[in-house]
C-alpha cells in the first residue's frame, strides 16, 4: 500500500512546462547561449549579458542538465536556486536577475532532469544527482566553497536542497521556499513516514547545521526544524 501512494505521489510531483519555454544553442566557439523556444532567435537574454554563463552538466545518473550562473562582481556569496514545478530556466531568468542585483549574490540556477533543455525523467533520485552535479561544478568551475553556498529550495525544490544541506555542515545558510514535509503528507495528510516515501524533507531537515529561514503561509521565520513550522 505504501509503495503504491509512493507511485502515486511521484506521479503527481513533477510537471515540467511542455514545451520548454527555451532551448540550447551552441555557437562556434563551442559556447552555450540560451534562446526563447518561441522566437529560436531571440536569446536569453533579450540583450547581451557577460555576466550569464549557459551550462551543460553531466550527472552521475548519465544525464546532461542545464543551469544559468550569473555572476555579480560585487558579491560574497552565491545562491543554488531549486525551483519549484511547473517552471524551467527561461521562465526564471529575470528572477535570477533581480536576486543578483538586489541581493548582491551570484546566482546558480538549473533544470532537474526532464525539465527544459536538461535530458533525462524527472525522479526523487534524479533530482539529488542534479544537485549534487551543480554543486561539484560550484566547487570546480567556480571556486565557491559551502561556507558561502545559500541553498534555495521551492516547493518540489525543498526536497534536492534539503538532501544536499543535509550533506554539508558548513553552508552558509539554507532557504525553504513554499517548502514540503514529504511528498505522501502532502498526497494525503498523514502524519507518520512510510519507508517508501519521497521527500523525507521532514527528516532530513533535522541534519541540517546551518541557519534555516522558512518561508511558507505569507510568513518569514528562522526555524532549525520544518516540522516545528508546517507541521
Amino acid at each position: 500500500m505504501g509503495c503504491m501512494l509512493s507511485q502515486l505521489a511521484a506521479k503527481f510531483a513533477f510537471f515540467p512546462p511542455s514545451p520548454a519555454t527555451y532551448r540550447i544553442k551552441k555557437g562556434d566557439d563551442g559556447g552555450l547561449t540560451a534562446v526563447t523556444s518561441s522566437s529560436p532567435e531571440t536569446p536569453i537574454p533579450s540583450a547581451d549579458d557577460s555576466s550569464l554563463d549557459v551550462l551543460s552538466i553531466d550527472t552521475k545518473r548519465g544525464n546532461r542538465i542545464v543551469a544559468f550562473y550569473l555572476r555579480n562582481p560585487y558579491a560574497r556569496l552565491t545562491v543554488l536556486y531549486s525551483h519549484g514545478n511547473a517552471t524551467d530556466l527561461g521562465q526564471l531568468y529575470d528572477l535570477f536577475v533581480q536576486l543578483k542585483l538586489n541581493l548582491r549574490v551570484n546566482v546558480m540556477g538549473y533544470d532537474y532532469s526532464g525539465y527544459g533543455a536538461s535530458t533525462g525523467k524527472p525522479s526523487e533520485s534524479n533530482t539529488y544527482a542534479d544537485i549534487e552535479a551543480v554543486y561539484q561544478c560550484l566547487e570546480t568551475e567556480y571556486g565557491v566553497g559551502q561556507e558561502d553556498v545559500i541553498l534555495y529550495g521551492q516547493s518540489v525544490g525543498s526536497g534536492p536542497t534539503l538532501h544536499l544541506a543535509s550533506k554539508l555542515p558548513r553552508l552558509r545558510g539554507v532557504v525553504l521556499h513554499s517548502a514540503i514535509l514529504s511528498g505522501l503528507r502532502v498526497l494525503c495528510h498523514v502524519k507518520f513516514t512510510f519507508c517508501c516515501d519521497i521527500y523525507k524533507n521532514i527528516n532530513k531537515i533535522r541534519k541540517v547545521k546551518c541557519p534555516v529561514l522558512v518561508i511558507h503561509h505569507q510568513r518569514l521565520l528562522p526555524s532549525p526544524l520544518l516540522v516545528a513550522v508546517v507541521g
